[in-house]
């Protein structure tokens, strides 16, 4: 598994991406530039998924790789960040590997993908099968981002995939495909870290009402964006990094 690290301070704190369509560490600079705030306070660690991920991996299993790994890197009771399949891998840690957890904030993400959210990953895994790379992002951006958004950055959000390997494809498959049955609606019970929920009510493939459900179940704190923002609030609100310090 690889990963990115940067910051000086004496706290762990751990970003756990959504679903991806490349190698995490192609942004590499990109997520160090946006997260330039939290490099005072913290060690900063950003993970991507393993390399070589078997067909049928689990959002289970991906959390107990990504565990396995911070374990080798001696972190513990960090401060995780999840956004939206990070967001479920982030509660499966903190189920699962309470030691490891001090805090986490919860972006777009949810306990259980319902039939809205499973007919979207759907037809990305129908488009990336059938590799027509320039329908699926088109998709992917009308699914993921505001209009606000779309308007002002369409003309690079198009190109976002571009270079995309077969390999690539088969990576974004499996994780996409992984988000079918996950369900930990039964076990929100066990987590007892401090919570930020935060959300958008502009999202269209993890519904607003999700992280309301995450938020009352675990007692936690809830912060909605407008419908100004879509699923990928984490990266489009100017203030949502803020928000996490």
């Amino acid at each position: 598994m690889e990963y990115f690290s940067f910051g000086s301070g004496e706290r762990a704190f751990v970003i756990l991406p959504g679903v991806s369509t490349r190698s995490l560490m192609l942004s590499a600079m990109a997520v160090g530039a946006a997260y330039r705030a939290f490099g005072e306070a913290y060690t900063v660690y950003c993970f991507d998924r393993r390399r070589n991920m078997p067909d049928g991996y689990t959002v289970r299993q991906m959390a107990e790789d990504t565990a396995a790994v911070m374990q080798k890197l001696g972190i513990a009771d960090a401060d995780l960040f999840g956004a939206s399949q990070g967001g479920m891998m982030a509660m499966c840690i903190a189920i699962d590997h309470p030691e490891l957890v001090r805090k986490m904030v919860l972006g777009s993400t949810a306990a259980k993908v319902d039939n809205v959210g499973m007919a979207s990953t759907d037809r990305w895994i129908t488009l990336a099968k059938s590799g027509d790379l320039t329908v699926l992002t088109a998709e992917l951006i009308d699914s993921l981002y505001s209009e606000n958004t779309i308007g002002k950055y369409k003309e690079m959000l198009l190109h976002m995939n571009d270079g995309m390997t077969e390999d690539d494809i088969r990576r974004f498959i499996i994780q996409t495909q992984a988000l079918d049955g996950f369900d930990i609606t039964g076990e929100l019970c066990k987590i007892h870290c401090p919570v930020l929920v935060i959300g958008s009510e502009g999202d269209k493939v993890l519904l607003p009402s999700q992280s309301r459900y995450i938020a009352e179940a675990l007692g936690a704190e809830l912060y909605m964006y407008s419908d100004e923002w879509g699923h990928c609030v984490f990266d489009e609100a100017p203030d949502y990094k803020q928000r996490m310090l």
